[in-house]
């Protein structure tokens, strides 16, 4: 998937060198946003293997992994988002999870990828429903959400366990009113 300015690329193991160059310039960054990292997730072994599942989830269709990457730039990673605990049947629900390099914050970037996935989400996969899950400080990813027709469903207490604390989080979800 791609527009004029992102491209959104499935999982593939060939990414791994890239992946890691990511988690390295962002390490800081994201540690107010994400689990405990140890040491060997920063690895190119580990990293490929995490692609190398994202991969065989999809063929499972148990989860949709994408990486974003600048149109003019497609040998840097700047991005990463996807639907996982894909639940097919009467529910057709996944998780919406993303998440964005600190040097391309506020280029309206993770607004774009969140469009294009919401869109293959509703019209490939067949969707009924994408929940996201946001800590209440986290105000650039409720934007992105909002301007993306999410709505707030209400505050999940101790929702995940980020940076070792358990964060409460405010439940966003978009409806494929079009199923109905």
């Amino acid at each position: 998937m791609q527009n004029n300015y992102i491209r959104l690329l499935l999982a593939d193991v060939s990414f791994a060198v890239q992946v890691v160059d990511y988690y390295n310039r962002n390490k800081e960054f994201l540690k107010e946003f994400e689990p405990v990292r140890n040491k060997e997730f920063f690895s190119l072994e580990y990293q490929k293997e995490i692609l190398r599942r994202e991969r065989l989830e999809c063929e499972e269709r148990k989860s949709f992994h994408f990486y974003i990457m600048l149109a003019e730039e497609p040998s840097r990673i700047i991005g990463m988002i996807g639907l996982s605990n894909v639940v097919w049947g009467a529910f057709c629900s996944a998780f919406l999870g993303y998440k964005l390099d600190k040097n391309f914050l506020n280029r309206g970037y993770m607004s774009m990828a969140v469009e294009m996935l919401t869109e293959y989400a509703f019209e490939e996969l067949h969707l009924h429903r994408i929940e996201a899950n946001v800590m209440p400080r986290n105000k650039a990813s409720l934007r992105v959400l909002e301007k993306n027709h999410f709505r707030n469903e209400g505050i999940s207490k101790y929702y995940l366990n980020i940076n070792g604390i358990w964060e409460d989080h405010i439940h966003m979800v978009k409806i494929n009113y079009s199923m109905h």
